[in-house]
């Protein structure tokens, strides 16, 4: 076909595509779920007979309508401003880290790097109201790279992944071996300013028994991810 012959139109893809922009227009105007933990079960349950392909699809609209209907969207750390590009797009306000938390206080969401040098995360033991609510990447092979900070109520979602903070100077393998005597199975994570971030497996509050004699003077959970 010449290029300068104008395009032939696919009467069935186009009507497919304007479903599509009549689906994402009328998922826009209802709003946010006003849960985490609501909205990572109905997407679970969407992506439950898709393939890899699709469901990366579905999670990139799912990002973008979220961080259209739902509060506005931080990015501290250039990790957290890649992957806050892809799930919501280029919505996202660029802030240093501190600043960002200054932001969800007043009820906006921050996703903030891991790898910065200052443990920002070990503030949120001081700060109870903010939590962690989502780690990125969200898949089960990948480690965090970028959390998720919110004063939004999110819950157990049946496959979870929870952050516990510890000064204890104890090694990294001594602290694991001491949860996993509580019944927590735990891995290292980060550590810097003398304080250790470790991941939990599954859904752990801040108030388990199972943390009352672990390591270190000053510890705490601050937060849950869902896992996908």
């Amino acid at each position: 076909m010449s290029l300068l012959q104008e395009a032939r139109d696919d009467a069935v893809v186009t009507a497919l595509d304007r479903a599509v922009v009549e689906a994402v227009r009328a998922r826009i105007a209802a709003g946010s779920r006003g849960r985490v933990d609501a909205s990572v079960l109905a997407l679970r349950g969407l992506m439950a007979d898709l393939a890899p392909a699709e469901a990366a699809v579905l999670k990139a609209v799912w990002g973008r309508v979220d961080a259209t209907t739902g509060p506005s969207l931080l990015a501290s750390g250039g990790l957290a401003q890649i992957l806050a590009a892809d799930r919501y797009g280029l919505v996202v306000r660029p802030q240093p880290a501190e600043e960002a938390l200054k932001a969800v206080e007043d009820g906006a969401r921050a996703l903030i790097d891991l790898s910065s040098n200052r443990p920002w995360w070990g503030r949120l033991l001081a700060r109870p109201e903010l939590r962690i609510v989502a780690a990125l990447p969200d898949d089960r092979l990948a480690r965090p790279q970028a959390f998720l900070v919110s004063k939004e109520a999110s819950g157990p979602t049946g496959d979870d992944r929870s952050f516990w903070v510890t000064d204890s100077g104890w090694s990294d393998a001594r602290i694991v071996e001491a949860l996993a005597g509580a019944g927590l199975v735990a891995d290292a994570l980060a550590a810097a300013g003398g304080l250790k971030l470790f991941v939990l497996t599954g859904y752990v509050q801040a108030e388990d028994g199972r943390l009352n004699s672990a390591p270190g003077r000053l510890n705490g959970v601050i937060g849950a991810a869902p896992l996908f």
